[in-house]
């Protein structure tokens, strides 16, 4: 496989010949991996856990506690009252235009929104029925969620899937919305101007399903948070005791941050601002679509301080809460999983009014959500047709600042090579994926100059007034990924 004619590709990329990985390969398994609930794997954490929280916690905790609960309390009446109406929704000629700071503040408040009419919708509807053909073609090998009625495919190298990544209105999406957070460190090496492809799966739901059911959680690891010092830097202002002035859009922490302790299938090694999918069918609430918890800030903080309190008792209702330095439970997190969310865990967020379903959408148009927002899939898609995405994150150029905190430079350098191997992407479930399927994507799908770039097959430009930390970013990437050349 090679480029179009039309477009030159890197010698280094057609000639390579060996690949050394830089991490070892993921066990096989499925997106039930990750979930608690799904794989019905829940032990009781490890003694040290309790020595954790003693480490970090301090008196000021306590007035953040009752902070915290007071002002849920009204916020969560303000999104029961406004219902869907609250995520944001903005169309793609806005994004090119200039969002205004109200749209600004009101995605950042939320931390999710709706992007409408970049990818046209026959087009995002003909990436659909490649992908059924790419199935029936393979169907012999075709691995997913649940076994015997595969909603969510584990496969990442499809020709629609790449066309999707590369399309230029969905890179032009992800360069604007990762410009929506900023770095308090001037000379970090990360480039929010220059989005990379991260590859993950699709999802086709049927009609009727009620198997492919994720409930109330937020990815990146769940222990981590607490637990990896980096990754605990991100939520500094919470468990210093001025929650806040917690800043959900400050990138700079999060370069440290290690998400992934326990080399978990499905568990995102990177810094990933903003979590996404493109729609491939008309689905509304009540058709297996997305649910959100349109709290970030508010949310998060809630999260983060939730291990330090229980109930005083059994029968405690939820204003008489005590301190809880004994046990090493952290509510719905467990070492290799995702973090899980319910009204048992986290009775406080009350999610059964919370989660709000995401409006109705047309192919081609896009969600993204922050990184730390709690989100679902609803339980019963209960539409007439198919509720289908492709799952397409935001992601920006890093190069990492100490080890063993992994960038994505380095990251995109393994995904390239899983590519033109056919392997799954190196954060997911591993085996030996597509590298025997018939009709696979290859460097012939890839979308122009910018999508070259945005899969590591070019290299990327250093933009005009880039910062210190851009140009560096920039040329350490290049570095990596070109070294032959």
């Amino acid at each position: 496989m090679c480029c179009p004619a039309s477009v030159q590709c890197p010698p280094s990329v057609l000639l390579r010949s060996t690949y050394t990985p830089t991490r070892k390969p993921k066990e096989e398994g499925s997106i039930a991996s990750v979930f608690s609930s799904l794989s019905g794997t829940a032990p009781a954490l490890p003694t040290r856990f309790s020595d954790l929280k003693k480490e970090i916690w301090k008196e000021a905790l306590m007035q953040s506690w009752r902070e915290v609960l007071g002002e849920l309390e009204r916020s969560i009446e303000k999104v029961v009252t406004r219902g869907a109406d609250i995520i944001p929704t903005v169309r793609f000629l806005d994004l090119q235009r200039g969002l205004s700071m109200d749209q600004i503040s009101e995605i950042r408040a939320a931390g999710v929104l709706i992007v409408r009419a970049g990818v046209p919708s026959e087009e995002a509807l003909g990436w659909k029925r490649s992908l059924k053909d790419y199935i029936s073609l393979n169907s012999d090998k075709v691995k997913g969620f649940p076994e015997g009625n595969i909603q969510a495919f584990e496969i990442y190298n499809s020709g629609a899937q790449t066309r999707a990544r590369t399309h230029p209105a969905i890179l032009q999406t992800q360069r604007a919305i990762l410009q929506l957070w900023h770095c308090s460190e001037p000379e970090a090496k990360l480039s929010l101007g220059t989005p990379i492809s991260y590859f993950d799966r699709f999802r086709i739901r049927l009609p009727g399903d009620h198997t492919f059911v994720l409930g109330p959680h937020i990815d990146g690891g769940s222990l981590e948070r607490w637990e990896d010092p980096g990754y605990r830097a991100c939520f500094r202002a919470v468990l210093s005791g001025d929650w806040q002035k917690h800043d959900p859009f400050d990138a700079a922490p999060r370069l440290h941050a290690r998400q992934d302790l326990y080399h978990a299938a499905n568990q995102c090694s990177i810094f990933r601002p903003w979590q996404g999918w493109t729609s491939m069918s008309t689905t509304g609430p009540g058709e297996g679509t997305l649910r959100v918890a349109p709290l970030l800030k508010l949310a998060t903080a809630y999260l983060i301080l939730r291990p330090f309190f229980r109930p005083r008792t059994s029968s405690s209702g939820l204003d008489d809460w005590v301190v809880d330095l004994e046990s090493a439970a952290f509510p719905g997190s467990q070492m290799g999983k995702t973090q899980e969310l319910n009204e048992t865990t986290h009775p406080h967020l009350q999610l059964s009014r919370t989660m709000v379903s995401v409006p109705h959408v047309e192919p081609g148009d896009q969600i993204y959500w922050h990184c730390d927002l709690i989100h679902a899939v609803e339980g019963l898609h209960g539409g007439q047709s198919d509720s289908s995405v492709l799952y397409i994150p935001a992601v920006p150029l890093t190069i990492r600042k100490r080890i063993p905190c992994l960038h994505s430079a380095e990251y995109l350098r393994d995904q390239r090579e899983h590519f033109n191997l056919g392997l799954p992407a190196p954060d997911f479930p591993g085996g030996e994926g597509e590298s025997r399927f018939l009709n696979r994507g290859g460097q012939e799908h890839i979308q122009g100059e910018t999508g070259l770039r945005a899969l590591g097959f070019k290299k990327f430009d250093i933009a005009e007034g880039a910062s210190i930390g851009e140009t560096q970013a920039v040329f350490e990437a290049n570095k990596m990924l070109f070294s032959e050349i």
